[in-house]
Order: C-alpha cells, then structure tokens, then sequence
C-alpha cells in the first residue's frame, strides 16, 4: 500500500460491540472522517462528548498503537475513492449481474483484508511456520476447505502439514505433538466451538498458536499468540456456503504461503520441484 488506511472499516467492524462512549466516538468518526485527521485527542472527545480516556481506550479496542495510527488510517481511507458497497444477490438477478455483483464483493473485501493485516504479526507467523516442525490446520464448514488449501500448498513445500476435518481425529493428532509445532485455527466468526476447543489443545499441549479471523475481538483470536484478520464485512443473507469470507481466509493463506516461499527459497524451491515433477509423472 503507498498509505496506512483501514480505520473506517476496522471501525464499522466493531462499532455494535463497542462500549457506550466508544461507540459514540466510533459513530462520530464515522460520519465526519474527513475532520478528524486534524484533531487532538482532546478535540475528538468534545467533539463525540465523551472523555480523552475514552479515546485511548478506543484505540486499544481496535488493536492499534495509538491515536496517530488511528488518524493514519482515517487519513488512508480518505485519501482513497469510495467503493461500492457489499450488496446480496436478489430474486431473478442476471447472470451477467450477479457476475459483477460477486467479482465486485470479491475485491472489495481482498482489500479490506489487506489493511487488516498487520505486517509484523504476518512476519512472526511466517517465521513461526518455519521453525515448526509439524504444521495443523483445522478449520469447520467453508473454513475447513481453507486449511485444506493450506496443508496442500505447505505439502509441496515439503513440510510435515496436517489438516482433518473430523474434530476429534483433529483432537487425536494434538496429543503427539511437540512444542515447537504450530497449530493454525481457522474461523470467520471466532467463535465456532469446535475451533475453540482445538485451540485450547493446542496450547495445552505447548504449541504455538496462529488464528485467522473476521477482525475484532473473538475467543479464538484471544487464544490465539498470533491472530491474523480478514475483513469482518457480513455476508450475502442468502448463500449455501461462505462465500466473500472464505476468498478472505484463502487469501490470507496465499499470502502466508507465498511470504514463506520468498524468505525462505532456497530450501522450498526445491521441493516444490519435487513436488511438481512427480504429479507430472503421473500423467
């Protein structure tokens, strides 16, 4: 990104979940963004009737540094056009319209995903990964599907990947773990109970711990020493599986992969080679 941005949806993303007085400061944020990239901490709190406590207590809410970081992405978000919203699919829709509906919906929430994530949490999973010696992915649903595509890409990269969707074989493959094995959990809400509890085994068991979630708190993303975000815009009302949030979790996945792959590319390229070689012997 040439700019830090993000503030706006971070905040939409949260806002119903927000204390009285941080969600008055959220709301006033929200309908006069342009004016609050110049002000003080002080000035904001008038501005909203609340407190300069109130302020700071938002920002850590939102898992920010502080009221500049805040600002900064505010000031992103300004800088950047509008884009059109999330919109679910009607009754009778063209096919050409729900083309672009979707690849539009698409887009905008692989962006949003974007100013989710922190670089430095990116990197520390990255470099979790690596030392690890085994890695388990589990997911339910559509974000089931998510970590089977991380255990593949990780295979061919010639790690030790697990991903099983019965929770309880799932379970059953935490109690030989080692400490230095990472366990990645994958849920769009954070709250799904099956996730929980494989969390709550993994760290039990003294492995590390790396989340992707809807941004916002959530039990898992709590659990988690490392929660990485995706965008937390709702999805369509009417859909038979996750649609917008899983191309989020996939991408979060893409990027932990690929960011693997380049610091570490002499020892992956090679299997990677191996790995394409033999499914092409197999043709």
């Amino acid at each position: 990104m040439a700019y830090i941005s993000g503030g706006l949806a971070m905040l939409r993303s949260v806002v119903n979940s927000l204390p009285t007085s941080e969600q008055k400061i959220a709301n006033y944020i929200l309908s006069t963004p342009e004016t609050v990239v110049t002000m003080t901490v002080k000035q904001l709190a008038e501005g909203s009737k609340t407190s300069s406590a109130a302020v700071i207590r938002l920002c850590k809410s939102l898992d920010l540094k502080g009221f500049q970081e805040l600002k900064m992405r505010i000031a992103g978000d300004v800088q950047k056009q509008s884009s059109a919203e999330y919109r679910d699919i009607n009754e009778g829709e063209s096919v050409h319209h729900i083309i672009g509906q979707m690849t539009q919906n698409g887009i905008q929430i692989i962006k949003e995903t974007e100013e989710m994530l922190r670089l430095e949490d990116v990197e520390e999973a990255v470099a979790t990964i690596h030392e690890a010696g085994s890695i388990h992915l589990f997911g339910i649903g559509a974000s089931g599907l998510v970590a089977a595509d991380g255990q593949q890409k990780f295979l061919r990269a010639g790690r030790y990947a697990f991903c099983l969707q019965d929770p309880h074989m799932a379970y059953t493959t935490l109690s030989n773990v080692k400490e230095n094995d990472v366990a990645i959990a994958v849920s769009f809400s954070g709250e799904t109970n099956e996730v929980i509890q494989y969390l709550r085994l993994a760290k039990k068991n003294g492995m590390k711990t790396i989340s992707i979630t809807k941004y916002g708190s959530s039990t898992i993303s709590q659990l988690a020493e490392i929660p990485l975000y995706t965008s937390a815009t709702q999805e369509a009302m009417i859909r038979s599986a996750a649609t917008s949030s899983r191309l989020a979790q996939l991408h979060v996945v893409d990027i932990l992969f690929m960011s693997y792959v380049s610091n570490y590319y002499e020892e992956v390229v090679e299997s990677l080679d191996r790995s394409r070689a033999a499914i092409d012997e197999q043709k």
